[in-house]
């Protein structure tokens, strides 16, 4: 596995490998579980070469202290990388990405920004399309890697792809979870043993709003999952919403859509966690 910090040492590299080969690129904010390890494992059945990068990105966090408490541990997570057959990594810094300091391009993706994390994260969808633009433009894979556990993340990128890089297939791979069925997610290493066990009932939670969905209707479901967690000590509900899986566009009825999702965002203590569920309703 080779490991490279530097724009010119992957173009050099790239220059020489990619023209040959199908190339796969598995973009990670490190804090690596197996969740993104499925990504690689993905890319590795479908890519003669696999990529992925580490990279905590300024332009995405509009919480300074969100940023400073975003775990790192970039010596275990290479092995990790290692372990499961990457064959290269990137690590730069944030020179190496902006080099003219943080940018301000601005993207315009409809009505799929405005709505759950855009409305929370003011700037948040922004900063990640500028960064995954940076890292395309750098590596020009065939293939790109995201997990459908950040979904509304996912349908950004692929707005992106539509825009400006039609010929890098996106690619969605499924949440992973832990025995428990929280969703893996590299925050949950900032989970004390009290806020594991409650972010559990973030998913049981979710499963039964796809169980009542059969009998019950959009507004009937906010309400049950609003009440379910303010009676909760543990959870304190950001918000919780049905939209259209693929516009984004908020459901008021079943018949709106063919296929909604159910997502949420839910503090457990201190620590922000989203998760999501799809709802096919006959």
């Amino acid at each position: 596995m080779k490991i490279i910090s530097s724009v010119y040492e992957l173009t050099l590299f790239l220059g020489k490998h990619s023209k040959k080969m199908s190339l796969g690129f598995v973009p990670t904010m490190g804090a690596l579980h197996q969740g993104h390890l499925s990504l690689l494992k993905k890319s590795r059945s479908q890519n003669e070469l696999s990529l992925c990068s580490i990279f905590i990105n300024p332009t995405q966090f509009n919480n300074k202290a969100d940023l400073k408490n975003y775990p790192s541990r970039l010596k275990e997570d290479i092995k990790l990388l290692g372990a499961a057959g990457c064959d290269v990594v990137f690590t730069p810094p944030v020179s190496e990405i902006y080099p003219g300091g943080l940018p301000s391009e601005e993207y315009d993706f409809g009505q799929l920004d405005k709505v759950m994390e855009g409305v929370q994260r003011p700037g948040h969808f922004n900063g990640v399309a500028m960064v995954v633009a940076r890292f395309f433009e750098i590596i020009q894979p065939q293939r790109a890697y995201f997990g459908e556990k950040d979904y509304q993340q996912l349908a950004i990128i692929r707005s992106l792809a539509a825009q400006k890089f039609k010929n890098i297939e996106i690619v969605s791979c499924p949440t992973l979870r832990e025995k428990s069925g929280l969703a893996m997610s590299s925050r949950n290493l900032l989970l004390n043993e009290r806020y594991q066990i409650a972010a559990q009932r973030i998913y049981q939670r979710l499963l039964s709003v796809k169980k009542r969905a059969k009998n019950a209707n959009v507004a009937e479901l906010e309400l049950w999952v609003a009440n379910e967690f303010k009676k909760d000590g543990d959870l304190v509900l950001e918000y919780f919403e049905i939209v259209d899986a693929k516009s984004l566009k908020k459901s008021t009825g079943w018949s709106d859509f063919p296929e909604h999702v159910a997502c949420l965002a839910v503090f457990a203590g201190t620590t922000r966690l989203i998760d999501n569920i799809l709802l096919k309703i006959n």
